[in-house]
Formats: C-alpha cells, structure tokens, sequence
C-alpha cells in the first residue's frame, strides 16, 4: 500500500477548483470548504462532492436530502477558509441568502448549483455524495484554485 503522505504529495499536483458545500436541514445551516468535486453526468445533470465522514456537515447533507454548491471566486480565500473551519460561525449576516428551497447560497460567487441528493456511497473514509442538479447561475469572473497545498489564482 502507498504511504500516505506520498499519496498527498502526489495529489497536491492536481490543480482544482475550490468550492463550498452548503445545506440546511430543519433550520441548522452547514457547510465546508470541498475541492473534490466534479461533473458527473449530462443526462440526467448530475454532479459529485466527496465528503469526509467526520465532517459535521456530513450527516447534515445526508438528513436534508438536497445540497449547493458555490464555485468560488479568486477573491474568496478567505471563505474557503472559514468553511474549512470545524468551529466558529460559518454563516456571516449579509454573506448569503437562502434559495426558494432553503438552501444557503453564498454571495459573490463565480457560480452556484442546487442539488437533489441523487445518492451516497462510500469511499474509503468520505461518502460521495451525487446530486441531481435542479438549478443553477453563473455569474462569471475568475476561479479560486488550490494547487501544491496552497491557493492560486490563474496568470
């Protein structure tokens, strides 16, 4: 079996995105930084978010059933930040609004997408979540991207 911390070193040379997983389930708004998140499928629209099974978010989106998720933007560093935090308020007053179906979708993003948990499965110590999109906006600008451990943005 490959040691562990040449299995991150490796990783960290993928460049990606960095997105925040938001849910809310009877009223407890969750959410956390996830860069292992991709498109999954055109027919029926379905996208993938891969969740450590210790994250207190994760039960979260189990229960609620339903999931956003916000692309950010290369000014957001410092709410992938705060979203990667176990403690602390997550949710700023005035940084988010909530969708016509409860889900808190975060300000000044590059894009959000809405999901229907499609199903869970597991892998290894995370559960990837798939979600029917349901809907979507794209505001545009630049990408926030995580590369060698670190944030980057494009040149």
């Amino acid at each position: 079996m490959i040691d562990e911390s040449l299995f991150r070193q490796t990783m960290s040379h993928f460049a990606s995105g960095v997105t925040v997983v938001t849910t809310n389930y009877e009223g407890r708004l969750a959410g956390l930084t996830v860069s292992s998140f991709a498109s999954l499928s055109l027919h029926p629209p379905l996208v993938l978010v891969c969740i450590d099974r210790s994250a207190a978010s994760h039960d979260v989106i189990a229960a609620a059933g339903q999931f956003a998720v916000n692309i950010l933007s290369e000014e957001q560093e410092y709410l992938s930040r705060r979203f990667a935090m176990h403690d602390g308020e997550k949710f700023a007053p005035h940084s988010f609004t909530l969708s016509p179906r409860g889900l808190p979708l975060l300000n000044g993003v590059l894009a959000q997408i809405e999901c229907r948990l499609h199903s869970a499965l597991p892998g290894g110590d995370h559960t990837i979540f798939t979600g029917e999109v349901v809907d979507a906006r794209v505001f545009g600008g630049r990408p926030l991207l995580y590369y060698r451990s670190g944030y980057h943005q494009l040149g």
